[in-house]
């Protein structure tokens, strides 16, 4: 399971705050997934397709205890994709435009309504059952292993950009981007998607989230202190290497023969051990030189080839 099928199947079960909650999440999924016909004045027919069983059995059960309405539900296969797909059809009925007037589809008159149902999310907790019923009709929540990203694909600008500002008004940035004729309302940042998701009930989520978090952090740790050792290796392979070239030049120059005893010694070390660096170096002396110390000697040696040039 994927998850985001995780995150939907999480929220689907979490339970009504009050009488009206269940309206809410009934009328976001109507919302993001239904397609309504109009056959007349007055005749309608609503379906609702989703790949999701959890939108499917939310959808289903809600309608029923709610709504009081008769669905034809239908399950079909995708032979391109393996995928199950779920229709749910509210056929034409007598209480069905009532029921659509309810759920913020059609205004009082029979118009269709662009934005979010105002009468719906007079409630706060009606407020997070739609958002909540939303991401589950529409969400993607990317694998928190890979980048972090949370988006709710939907049909329509006014309806987004209200969405949007509901996820704002919660204290989560959220901002829409059009796509290929549809909408979507999208987050990037990890504690905004945390709190969302805390926010609507999917605490399972947010640990999934921390500890995917931590893994990260220890990587990247490793892979910072990884490429530090490498620079370093790389520097001190570089310096080793001039250092030679610095005691070839000595003896070029004829003053290998006279040198003081502390420079010799270091000469001798540094063509003994060409890989180590100057710390390392250090520590084949008896008693152990510091990197100050050594250093100091490659000054002197640099200091005397170019006297001697």
């Amino acid at each position: 399971m994927s998850f985001t099928a995780e995150v939907r199947d999480e929220l689907s079960r979490c339970t009504a705050e009050c009488a009206y909650c269940d309206v809410a999440t009934l009328a976001a999924l109507v919302r993001v997934c239904g397609t309504l016909s109009i056959a007349g004045a007055g005749h309608y027919q609503l379906q609702i397709a989703t790949e999701t069983g959890a939108v499917a059995r939310t959808m289903i059960e809600l309608t029923h205890r709610i709504l009081k309405l008769k669905t034809d539900f239908t399950v079909r296969r995708s032979n391109l994709h393996k995928v199950r797909n779920y229709l749910i059809v509210l056929p034409d009925q007598p209480d069905l435009e009532k029921a659509l007037v309810l759920l913020g589809v059609l205004d009082r008159r029979g118009g269709l309504l662009a934005g979010t149902p105002r009468h719906v999310l007079q409630r706060s907790c009606c407020r997070r059952a739609y958002v909540r019923g939303c991401l589950i009709a529409g969400g993607f929540v990317a694998d928190p292993r890979g980048d972090f990203h949370l988006e709710i694909a939907v049909q329509g600008e006014q309806f987004a950009r209200d969405l949007a500002e509901l996820i704002t008004s919660m204290g989560v940035r959220a901002r829409v981007n059009p796509r290929r004729g549809a909408y979507a309302v999208y987050i990037k940042s990890a504690d905004d998607i945390k709190k969302l998701l805390r926010i609507l009930g999917s605490e399972q989520a947010v640990a999934d989230i921390d500890s995917a978090r931590a893994v990260k952090s220890v990587k990247n740790d490793v892979n910072r202190r990884v490429n530090a050792e490498l620079a370093n290796q790389t520097r001190s392979a570089g310096a080793a290497q001039n250092q030679l070239a610095l005691i070839q030049e000595l003896g070029r120059l004829g003053l290998r023969h006279n040198l003081p005893e502390s420079l010799e010694e270091f000469c001798k070390l540094r063509e003994t051990y060409p890989d180590l660096s100057l710390r390392d170096l250090g520590e084949m002396v008896d008693p152990p030189l510091s990197k100050s110390a050594l250093y100091h000697r490659v000054l002197r040696i640099e200091k005397l080839v170019k006297e001697a040039r």
